[in-house]
């Protein structure tokens, strides 16, 4: 079945930075786009960014972008969120999604707290 597996959640400093990464399985990995959101405390859920299956092209909220950059392995079937300048706006449950324009589920989430 599909998994959608989310790590490097944590406490980060304001201005500092994060390396979000989603394990994926079940699935021909490759051949989907893949996305973030994100929900912060009391609000629904926010798209953050999302790539194509070829890595051709990458696509950013207007409130991330310049700051958090999306990639993804195929031959690891892995798709990375890194969060860099940090502030304590961002913080929120993170979750990864297959696909990039619908968006066929989304994994357990990684917490993200900015605080200092």
């Amino acid at each position: 079945q599909v998994q959608l597996v989310e790590s490097g959640g944590g406490l980060a400093q304001p201005g500092g930075s994060l390396r979000l990464s989603c394990a994926a399985s079940g699935f021909t990995f490759s051949s989907y786009g893949m996305s973030w959101a994100r929900q912060a405390p009391g609000k629904g859920l926010e798209w953050v960014s999302s790539i194509d299956n070829d890595v051709s092209v990458k696509y950013y909220a207007d409130s991330v972008e310049g700051r958090f950059t999306i990639s993804r392995d195929n031959a690891k079937n892995t798709v990375y969120l890194q969060m860099n300048s940090l502030n304590p706006e961002n913080t929120a449950l993170y979750y990864c999604g297959r696909g990039r324009v619908t968006i066929m589920g989304w994994g357990q989430g990684t917490q993200v707290t900015v605080s200092s």
